[in-house]
């Protein structure tokens, strides 16, 4: 018995380390998944040292510039004369741009007086004006000009000068470069006058048997000019000749001859510097009362500074019975702006060229600077698709174009 028992406790001895042998082959296993975790948390650090590079480019987004605060605006719009067919012409369309833009403006008549305009726009800025529009009165003047910016200077405001020069050519600007919120719109001034007169060389060349009245193989001219003094005024009086010479005598035509030979200015101005039709014709008058066919010494050509004068002239001729159109004798007149009323001219056979001066064009350059101080941004901004001067990076030109109805 005690053998027998002996034998029982020794297999049930090794049946349990036997089972105790089982159970530590799982527990075996768990040191490896331990030593595997650290792997993933060495992992983790590389994860979060890329976060910073994210926050690092966070900053551009909040980069964004702030958007100019828009203005409201209370324009003076200063005009030389209302009387001046062409500037007529811009004040519409001007006023039409202003008005699309919701912007507030009032219109002054400076009636060719300097110093009328001056107190306007003394008026205008001590009324609350923002802004001054202006077409000065003495054109080409830096005396006159400089005293208008200084008055908007010392009210801190911008300033637009269109249409009427600001300053002569050889002091190209003083006047404009003196004041960061000043700006010019308008023309090149001798533009004008190279393209009148080769406009008048060339017809003359395709014509000149038929011009020559009276047979003495030169052609006699009237000039007549707007005002003295003015830059438009002084070009298109000189180039308007100079240009048509150049022309003929490049075709072996004899130059030019004024109709009167003690006129040595060679030409006859409005001593009220008003460009007007009034003027042009009474000279005309004069004229055709001393110098005709019967005489021998008739004008054969004139030649206007702008088509106000080239009207007053043509009704002149229309009362001696020339430039009726049809088969009547026609003298050949050229004007320069090519307002409504010298197009309709041209068309009934009674004017024969002119130079185009964009009235609409020069508006609504006047209108996107005041749109760029409407909107808070500086009075030249965006403006490279205008045609801007090589000399004064504020001056914007409009240009000039040919017209004789074709």
């Amino acid at each position: 018995m005690k053998k027998l028992f002996a034998l029982l406790l020794t297999g049930a001895m090794v049946f349990s380390l036997a089972a105790c042998g089982k159970q530590e082959a799982p527990a075996a296993a768990e040191p490896a998944a331990e030593e595997a975790a650290p792997a993933a948390e060495e992992a983790a650090p590389a994860a979060e040292e890329a976060a910073p590079a994210e926050e690092e480019a966070a900053p551009a987004e909040e980069a964004a510039p702030a958007e100019a605060a828009a203005v409201d605006l209370n324009v003076g719009v200063f005009y030389y004369t209302y009387s001046d067919t062409y500037i007529s012409s811009v004040r519409t369309a001007l006023d039409a741009a202003l008005t699309e833009a919701g912007i507030t403006f009032q219109n002054y008549d400076g009636n060719s007086n300097q110093t009328t305009q001056n107190e306007q726009i003394d008026t205008a800025i001590s009324q609350g004006a923002n802004l001054l529009i202006v077409n000065i009165v003495t054109s080409g003047s830096v005396d006159a000009s400089q005293q208008i910016v200084d008055k908007a200077s010392a009210a801190g405001i911008p300033v637009i000068f269109f249409n009427r020069a600001v300053e002569p050519d050889e002091e190209e600007g003083k006047v404009l470069g003196a004041y960061d919120k000043c700006a010019f719109v308008g023309t090149d001034a001798p533009e004008a006058g190279h393209m009148q007169g080769k406009m008048i060389g060339d017809f003359l060349m395709a014509n000149y048997d038929a011009v020559d009245l009276n047979g003495d193989g030169e052609i006699s001219y009237a000039m007549f000019m707007g005002q003295l003094g003015n830059a438009e005024a002084i070009a298109r009086t000189q180039f308007g000749v100079e240009d048509a010479n150049a022309v003929l005598t490049a075709g072996g035509k004899p130059e030019l001859v004024y109709f009167d030979s003690s006129n040595a200015d060679c030409y006859q101005v409005d001593q009220d510097g008003n460009w007007s039709a009034k003027a042009a014709n009474e000279y005309m008058v004069t004229n055709l009362s001393q110098y005709s066919e019967a005489t021998g010494n008739m004008i054969e050509l004139v030649i206007c500074n702008n088509d106000g004068m080239a009207e007053g002239a043509i009704s002149a001729l229309n009362a001696q019975g020339y430039n009726l159109g049809g088969d009547s004798v026609t003298i050949p007149v050229f004007g320069v702006d090519a307002t409504d009323a010298a197009k309709q001219l041209i068309a009934d056979g009674k004017m024969t060229g002119t130079i185009k001066q964009d009235a609409e064009g020069m508006a609504n350059g006047i209108a996107y600077l005041a749109k760029n101080v409407q909107a808070g941004k500086e009075l030249m901004a965006d403006t490279d698709s205008f045609n801007i001067s090589a000399n004064v990076s504020n001056k914007i030109f409009i240009p000039y174009a040919p017209y004789t109805g074709e």
